[in-house]
């Protein structure tokens, strides 16, 4: 990702994105540009997530696929708190350059709880990998 968005989230501190790791450890590399490329779908889901927790628009753009990405500026609700990311499913295609993940995101917004199920979709480009989008509540129309 080429975005360098500065976060306030400590290095020392847990993850956001729930992964046992320290910040520093885990999202921080990818969010501040140390890191050229998530190795597969699930860190980049995991960075997005943390992003999405830690208000970080530059980051969540630079990681979105062109043909899908909102318009600048990204606008983000500062009334939603996130509070966990569980990694349902993760799958690669068998040529590697596609990807899924389906997750489930907790947050708490006006104090009331919400929960997100999405299935998303990744590409591998020559940069690594890009959010593409996500079919949200995969299974509710079954």
């Amino acid at each position: 990702m080429k975005a360098k968005p500065t976060s306030k989230q400590p290095n020392a501190t847990p993850c956001p994105c729930g992964s046992g790791l320290t910040y520093a450890q885990c999202c921080a590399p990818l969010h501040e540009g140390t890191a050229t490329s998530a190795a597969t779908p699930e860190p980049l889901m995991r960075s997005r997530y943390s992003a999405f927790a830690l208000g970080l628009k530059d980051y969540l753009l630079a990681s979105w696929a062109p043909e899908t990405r909102p318009a600048a500026p990204l606008q983000l609700d500062t009334d939603v708190k996130w509070l966990g990311l569980k990694i349902i499913e993760v799958s690669v295609a068998a040529d590697g350059e596609q990807g899924i993940v389906e997750f489930v995101a907790r947050s708490r917004q006006r104090g009331k709880g919400q929960r997100l199920h999405e299935r998303s979709r990744f590409r591998r480009t020559e940069g690594g990998w890009l959010y593409i989008d996500g079919n949200i509540d995969p299974g509710a129309s079954d």
